[in-house]
């Protein structure tokens, strides 16, 4: 089984990421919405693969998270803390945001920011901005996901960064790409054939299913992968939260029954990003997610930017050995 976390600030220090490994990590994404890997060539080529080396492991996965059709907060000067009840605009003269979500959202549409941390409504729209009332305030931080709640916007299956990440991406020592927001088998096989023009066919496409319409189409998406990735994040704010259980579980069987590998993501340990000790809750999703047949568990804020990374990953080593007991 495979134990993955996210490489963030924190993992500039080559001495915690030799105790990651050790702790049982296996390999780390890197989320290159907010970086590149040019950018993250001293972090990788000074800290990740020596300490993997350090600690014995000698072929680190290194996953990387393409921006893809994602939407996405634009670059904010600070953090600006907005109030439930407050109006605000998206767009000219406003926060930043792609076009598309201004040319997309009509009044009554609910805007997700941060995996629905913070949640608008649209009461007026132009072709330049977006009036919208605060129905749950907090931080805005930039660079923070953004979703139009039931609406889909024609977006591109690569940005123009992705294909600059994918052009280094065999020199870095890339093995997996977590594929965002995969529409249909047709997103898979954009990605392939860049891949295959760049002679990376041995990276293995793992296809993040975040919304309906990755739900809608998912046989054909299990059989056009390598793996697939229950991103529970966005996935979860494509439906009422208490459906989200149900609809993991089918996935799951899903790739189980069609021999697919698939890794489980998202809050797994999210409680100990600021505690020393995980919830009941989290040990036993994590139990029952290997129980599923999950062939990987990854960690996002717990190693990137948490204050107990390797605690967090001994916990989730340690609690899905022993679910594998029970298999």
């Amino acid at each position: 089984m495979e134990f993955y976390g996210t490489l963030g600030g924190l993992c500039r220090d080559r001495a915690l990421l030799v105790r990651l490994f050790r702790a049982g990590m296996t390999g780390a994404r890197l989320n290159l919405s907010h970086t590149s890997l040019s950018q993250c060539s001293a972090l990788l080529e000074e800290h990740f693969f020596p300490a993997a080396r350090q600690a014995g492991v000698d072929r680190p996965h290194l996953i990387i998270d393409l921006q893809g059709p994602e939407l996405r907060l634009g670059t904010l000067p600070i953090p600006i803390p907005i109030k439930t009840g407050d109006d605000i605009l998206l767009g000219q003269d406003g926060l930043p945001v792609p076009q598309v979500v201004v040319s997309s959202a009509k009044p009554g549409d609910q805007i997700s920011i941060d995996d629905s941390a913070i949640l608008l409504e649209v009461k007026k729209a132009s072709s330049s901005v977006l009036l919208c009332r605060v129905l749950r305030g907090g931080t805005l931080h930039s660079r923070k996901s953004l979703a139009i709640l039931g609406v889909y916007p024609d977006t591109p299956v690569l940005t123009q960064e992705d294909l600059m990440n994918l052009d280094l991406a065999g020199q870095f020592g890339v093995t997996h790409i977590l594929q965002p927001f995969v529409r249909g088998q047709e997103d898979i096989q954009a990605l392939r054939q860049a891949l295959d023009q760049r002679g990376l066919g041995r990276i293995q496409i793992m296809a993040k299913i975040e919304n309906r319409q990755g739900l809608d189409h998912l046989e054909e998406i299990i059989s056009a992968a390598d793996q697939l990735c229950i991103a529970r994040g966005d996935l979860g704010n494509s439906m009422p939260l208490w459906e989200l259980p149900g609809v993991q579980k089918d996935i799951a069987r899903r790739c189980v029954a069609a021999g697919r590998d698939f890794c489980l993501v998202t809050q797994l340990l999210w409680s100990m990003e600021h505690r020393p000790v995980p919830t009941r809750a989290e040990v036993c999703d994590i139990y029952n997610g290997v129980l599923d047949g999950a062939s990987s568990l990854m960690l996002t804020g717990e190693t990137a930017a948490g204050q107990y990374p390797v605690r967090a990953m001994e916990y989730l080593v340690k609690t899905a050995h022993e679910a594998e007991k029970g298999l």
